[in-house]
């Protein structure tokens, strides 16, 4: 891939991509899985083959509980990177999401570079992806066009507030989200998740959408730092890298998971993104108490250095872990691991108890119903 920047809304796109890809764009904090310890079990009774991975999410069944996070769309070169993307998530039978259709919506031109998921995905879950301050001034037909332009099974509706006051053409107005998030689940027929990029939702922002989201994307501190990708671009363009200094900014995805799921009880879907770098990792965002991981960093450089076998033969090694992770827990399906026992201590220990959560009660506790 020809690295080189240019400057133009246009351009914005290929820039995230080729920073991802170039560049150490990752968080400078954990997303605190360290600290994290499932209890393992010498006995656990349960043959592999009993082993049953499957989830169903947003009406779709997946035989993994994964999503290939939205990552890219809305420029040309982008287009064949959403294919192969595709591609990966129905060998594997996985969900994916889109970049920001944002680009889309601006220039049919680049439409086919998101609509191409579908094409290649066509009876898979796929997630719709729009940011808030775009629904707040395009409103209900906004957020339908979005939909209709992958077919989407659940609409993503990111926040990025943090992005947006660093990034060189940001929209740093954070007002008024949540009444456009009860004005576009009034509009469209599918299912609508609050999605963060990768500084965490907190029980605060859980308390005022828990009534108004079908599901919440936790997109926690510890992945991909958006705040420093835009620090590159803005570094590329000759301006003042601001971003930089919030490379440790947010709620850990450890953490962000179990402050959602506490407020939000067991009936609105949690997805934990944000650092997740294998099936290990995987199966904690499970025994947190999440429904599914979100995966995106990783996804797109293997599916660049290493095609769609290479993604592939990646992804079914993430698979694999979170299976023996799940028999050495002694857990036949995916819903049993939020009730294993597990080990809580360091940082995130400390999190939990500066924010009033007994961490005794996460420890033995049923995670899935906000102990």
């Amino acid at each position: 891939m020809e690295r080189g920047w240019s400057g133009g809304t246009r351009e914005r796109k290929w820039e995230h991509v080729l920073a991802c890809v170039w560049e150490d764009v990752e968080s400078d904090a954990s997303p605190l899985f360290e600290c994290v310890h499932l209890v393992h079990r010498a006995l656990p009774e349960l043959d592999m083959d009993e082993v049953d991975t499957r989830v169903r999410l947003f009406g779709k069944e997946l035989s993994f509980p994964l999503i290939i996070a939205g990552m890219t769309g809305g420029h040309p070169k982008t287009g064949e990177i959403n294919r192969r993307l595709g591609v990966v998530a129905r060998k594997l039978g996985i969900g994916i999401g889109v970049g920001s259709q944002r680009a889309g919506v601006e220039d049919p031109e680049v439409r086919w570079t998101f609509e191409v998921v579908r094409e290649e995905y066509p009876d898979g879950l796929v997630l719709a992806n729009i940011g808030l301050p775009q629904l707040r001034e395009g409103g209900a037909d906004l957020a339908v066009e979005v939909v209709d332009m992958v077919d989407a099974d659940a609409l993503a509706v990111h926040v990025n507030v943090l992005q947006e006051a660093v990034q060189l053409e940001g929209e740093p107005d954070a007002s008024g989200f949540v009444e456009t998030l009860e004005e576009v689940r009034e509009a469209v027929d599918v299912p609508v998740v609050l999605k963060e990029t990768g500084t965490g939702v907190s029980a605060e922002d859980a308390e005022l959408v828990k009534d108004v989201v079908d599901g919440i994307d936790v997109g926690g501190a510890g992945g991909t730092n958006w705040a420093v990708v835009e620090s590159v671009r803005s570094r590329a363009h000759g301006e003042a890298p601001v971003g930089r200094a919030f490379s440790r900014w947010g709620v850990p995805t450890a953490a962000s998971i179990l402050e959602v799921r506490r407020v939000v009880g067991p009936d609105v879907p949690v997805i934990g993104t944000g650092g997740v770098r294998d099936g290990l990792d995987v199966a904690k965002v499970l025994a947190l108490g999440g429904d599914c991981a979100g995966m995106a960093l990783p996804v797109l450089r293997k599916v660049l250095s290493e095609g769609v076998s290479g993604c592939v033969r990646f992804l079914r090694t993430v698979a694999r872990e979170a299976r023996i992770a799940m028999l050495m827990t002694g857990c036949r399906t995916v819903e049993e691991m939020s009730r294993v026992p597990i080990v809580v201590h360091g940082r995130l220990k400390e999190w939990l108890e500066c924010r009033g959560i007994d961490p005794e009660r996460v420890c033995s506790g049923d995670r899935r119903q906000g102990c």
